[in-house]
Parts: structure tokens; C-alpha cells; sequence
């Protein structure tokens, strides 16, 4: 990496497909067990892949028939998920199946469990309303708190390796902020401006954070992946060869990034794609949800909104 006053900048070159689909808004790509797993969110599909298992094209895990938002693994349940999808969080079963819950007038947008066994999640307005986003946090006895309102387009979020501060983007407001988190019980202190893009800078989506500690970012419409310090300063500027970067992951050498063709009036043939380039950037893989078991060694259910396949949940604006 640069220098203190340095940025590292890294042309197009070297990225390359991971198989030939093209998706509409892929995103939320996270790093597992050895395969990486993203979601279509507008199709409400999650897929993975594994490097070198053989497959030409990414396994279907799942298909909602809801927006699907970003999916956690639940530790020590192999095959399930939490997922935030359609109006709220779900349990995602072995065989694709969403339970839990009522419904609710938002979708869900991006989320993320934290390394203490915690999800977090975003939710917006389908028109994308200005203020009508909130931030919730699932915790480990399923109980589920409104901890953020007045956001437009959260994305996000993410953790350092610590869990002791939560990144989050508004991508609307083109800002990056960052919360202390109380380990014990997940509250977050007040907000910390750290990044503020400017006018065809691009605006944040998806985030991750490596194992040094800083925060990579998918800056949708500019075609570049930034990585920022702990401070906010930038570090490395990674140029992609499709404007809508959505996530951003590492795992197995490599660095990924999930597109789309969304909103694309003159797509180029990499729009929709999964990349990925070599990389020696090392992050955690995806933190797990751990639930505590109620007696009798059940995982507890929570009141969360329901994933209700086929419902038509309106216009459906990106990032």
C-alpha cells in the first residue's frame, strides 16, 4: 500500500468475469467457507460459486420471489441463512425456504452481521423517499430494534475486524459514516462523518473492511472501488470496467466485485457481471448470525417481517 500522503491507483486491466450470466442488480457479495455468495437482488435469487469446483456458472442456492437484499450464514445450522428480503429479515431454511413474520410497506436493501454474532440490516422506501430508510438490528435472542431512522438509500453495512465500529453508507446523500458499537449490547454511539463524495464521484454501496481495518467501498455509477482508512483518507482507487459497482469482497487471492445492468441505457459487455482480479488484500470471511438457543436447544424465531413469495412490492430503485 502508498505512502502516508500516497493513493494507490489501479487501472481495469486484470479483471476478469467469473462465468458468463449478466445480472439485473447484483450484489452483496460476501466470502464463505471457500465460495463466494451474492444475491440478484431485484430477482431475489442467491447464488454462489466456488473457484476452481469446475462449474461454468454460479449455483442457484435460492430464489425468494421477493427483492433479497443481502443474506448472513447462521452458525452452526449449515445450509441456512438470515437474509434481509421483500418487507423484512427472514430465516432462509435448506431448500429455499423464507419464514417468520407480518409484512411491512419498505424493502430491505443491504445487511450484514457483525463479528459478535449480531445482523444488521437496512430498509428504504421502493420510491426511495427521501428520510424513509432506517437501520435494524437483529439480536442474538431474535429480538429485532429500529436503531437508525431518516436515512434515504442505506447500504453498508459493515464492521471492522473488532466489531467495535459500524460503517455505513447513505448512498442517496453520497455519505459515509461511522458509529462506535458497544459490544455487549449493540449500541451505537453518535455518528461520525468520514467520507462526503462529491458530484460524479460516484455513490457508496456496498462495503467491506479487511483484516488491516480499512474500509473498501463499490462506488455505483463511477466505476471504482475506493479504499479508505480508519480517518476517512483514501488509500486506493481501483478503476472497474462497467460504471455499477455494487459490493465488494475478498477471499481466496482474489478481489470481487458484483455489477449490474440496472439503469444502464447502453450497457458494455461487462454490465451485470461477478468480477474478480488477483489480490493480496486480505479481509474476514462473512461473519455469522449466532442465535441463542431457547430451551431445548431451538433457534429463537423473533418478530420479524415475513418474506411472502410472488408479492408485488412496487418500483424498485438501485443502488
Amino acid at each position: 500500500m502508498p505512502g502516508p500522503e500516497e493513493v494507490l491507483t489501479v487501472d481495469a486491466d486484470g479483471w476478469r468475469p467469473c462465468s458468463p450470466e449478466r445480472y439485473q442488480l447484483a450484489e452483496a457479495a460476501r466470502w464463505h467457507e471457500g465460495r463466494l455468495y451474492f444475491v440478484d437482488l431485484l430477482r431475489g435469487t442467491l447464488h454462489s460459486f466456488a473457484p476452481g469446483d469446475g462449474r461454468r456458472r454460479p449455483r442457484v442456492e435460492a430464489e425468494l420471489g421477493v427483492p433479497l437484499g443481502a443474506a448472513a450464514p447462521v452458525s452452526g445450522r449449515p445450509g441456512e441463512w438470515i437474509v434481509a428480503a421483500g418487507p423484512g429479515v427472514a430465516v432462509l431454511r435448506p431448500g429455499g425456504r423464507a419464514e417468520q413474520g407480518a409484512p411491512g410497506p419498505i424493502r430491505m436493501n443491504d445487511a450484514a452481521c457483525d463479528p459478535h454474532g449480531r445482523f444488521w440490516a437496512t430498509s428504504m422506501a421502493t420510491d426511495a423517499a427521501p428520510g424513509a430508510g432506517s437501520l435494524h438490528r437483529v439480536d442474538r435472542d431474535g429480538s429485532s430494534h429500529r436503531v437508525l431512522t431518516g436515512l434515504t438509500v442505506p447500504n453498508g453495512p459493515a464492521f471492522d475486524p473488532s466489531g467495535s465500529t459500524l460503517y455505513l453508507a447513505d448512498s442517496a446523500r453520497g455519505l459515509i459514516v461511522a458509529h462506535a458499537v458497544a459490544p455487549g449490547s449493540g449500541e451505537l454511539g453518535p455518528a461520525r462523518p468520514l467520507v462526503r463524495l462529491g458530484p460524479g464521484e460516484g455513490r457508496p454501496d456496498g462495503m467491506t473492511v479487511d483484516d488491516r481495518g480499512r474500509l473498501w467501498v463499490a462506488l455505483w455509477g463511477a466505476g471504482r472501488v475506493h479504499c479508505y482508512d480508519p480517518r476517512g483518507r483514501l488509500r486506493a482507487a481501483v478503476t472497474v470496467p462497467t460504471p455499477h459497482v455494487s459490493s465488494v469482497a475478498f477471499g481466496g487471492g482474489r478481489m470481487y466485485v458484483t455489477t449490474a445492468l440496472h439503469r444502464l441505457a447502453d450497457p458494455g459487455p461487462l454490465a451485470g457481471a461477478v468480477l474478480a482480479r488477483p489480490s493480496g488484500v486480505t479481509a474476514p470471511p462473512a461473519a455469522r448470525y449466532r442465535p441463542e438457543p431457547e430451551p431445548g436447544g431451538r433457534a429463537p424465531g423473533g418478530p420479524w417481517p415475513a418474506v411472502r413469495a410472488g408479492e408485488n412490492h412496487g418500483p424498485e430503485s438501485g443502488p
